[in-house]
């Protein structure tokens, strides 16, 4: 009898061990993957490559993270859903609608070309004043004569150097093709300390002004408009609209979080089979986080990035 009690104690401390060491794998998993999901999106976000001529860097992976910096990310949200949109896209318009539809949307169907430049502004203008940074790469010949774009998409213009080349470009190859700028034209702060010659008027700069008086002077205004408010507001915009892109180029905001987004937002408009690029990838400006902001986004979408000069590229395809 005795044996018999002692028998079944033992299976039943047998059947709790067993039960708790189901719960406690069911329990573990969840977590654990958690863990493992926040660690990888915190290393790709302050990962930065330094290698000219790699995508990835070789150097040994860097000490893990102490139990109370996992900790820390456990409690806290996936930190992508500060990232997320949720528009969602309009389905695409004709490409030879795509400048009308701007016109009409933004401009109350008159070109802004139209009666420029007002006289209050025309003696504070330059007859040309065009600067850029990287806007004649042999990259945009590359991607216009490959891609064969009907629209072109810029996130952020300043003075319209790229633009002006890729409407040169593509009038050379025969393309009909409109390109949208997409910038505030408000310039940063400080920056007339290095461009003294672009006028302002009670605290309102000029550069929409001077970048509308470039694209006239290279006789542009057909294929060149400018969309002036911020990259996250006209992007969120275009995808309303229907409007995307065959030949996207991001090359705002330099720091993660502005390229970040506008990379996420221009992918969203971007045409089956076209291709995302920008600029400063192995340049100074990398250190503000261009290079991690388009190595992440790469790796979260199985993408490749591929290398031309000092520009990204990202084949959708």
């Amino acid at each position: 009898m005795m044996k018999e009690e002692q028998h079944n104690h033992q299976n039943q401390r047998h059947h709790r061990q067993k039960k708790l060491e189901f719960i406690t794998v069911k329990l573990v998993r969840p977590v654990a993957y958690i863990i493992l999901l926040l660690l990888t999106y915190t290393l790709g976000y302050l990962s930065a490559s330094s290698s000219s001529s790699t995508i990835f860097s070789s150097s040994p992976p860097p000490p893990p993270p102490s139990s109370s910096s996992i900790q820390q990310f456990v409690n806290l949200p996936n930190q992508l859903d500060h990232f997320r949109v949720t528009t969602h896209c309009a389905d695409p318009v004709p490409s030879e609608v795509v400048r009308q539809t701007i016109v009409d949307k933004v401009f109350n169907s008159t070109s802004p070309y139209d009666s420029f430049p007002p006289a209050h502004v025309r003696n504070l203008l330059r007859k040309k004043r065009v600067k850029g940074w990287g806007s004649k790469g042999a990259v945009f010949e590359h991607l216009i004569r490959k891609v064969k774009p009907r629209t072109i998409v810029e996130v952020g213009t300043f003075l319209g150097a790229s633009a002006i080349h890729m409407a040169e470009l593509t009038r050379q190859l025969g393309l009909n093709t409109q390109i949208l700028c997409v910038d505030d034209f408000r310039g940063w702060p400080g920056f007339r300390d290095r461009f003294k010659d672009i006028g302002m008027i009670n605290g309102d700069v000029l550069l929409l002004h001077q970048f509308m008086q470039n694209v006239v002077y290279y006789n542009a205004t057909e294929s060149v408009l400018p969309v002036p408010f911020t990259t996250g507001a006209v992007l969120e915009k275009l995808c309303e609209w229907g409007i995307f892109g065959d030949l996207i180029e991001v090359d705002a905001g330099h720091d993660f979080n502005s390229a970040w987004s506008d990379i996420n937002r221009a992918y969203r408009i971007l045409r089956p089979g076209g291709v995302l690029f920008g600029h400063d990838y192995f340049t100074a400006a990398d250190d503000r986080g261009v290079r991690r902001a388009v190595t992440l986004f790469a790796r979260i979408h199985g993408l490749k990035i591929t290398l031309d000069g000092q520009h990204w590229v990202i084949n959708s395809s």
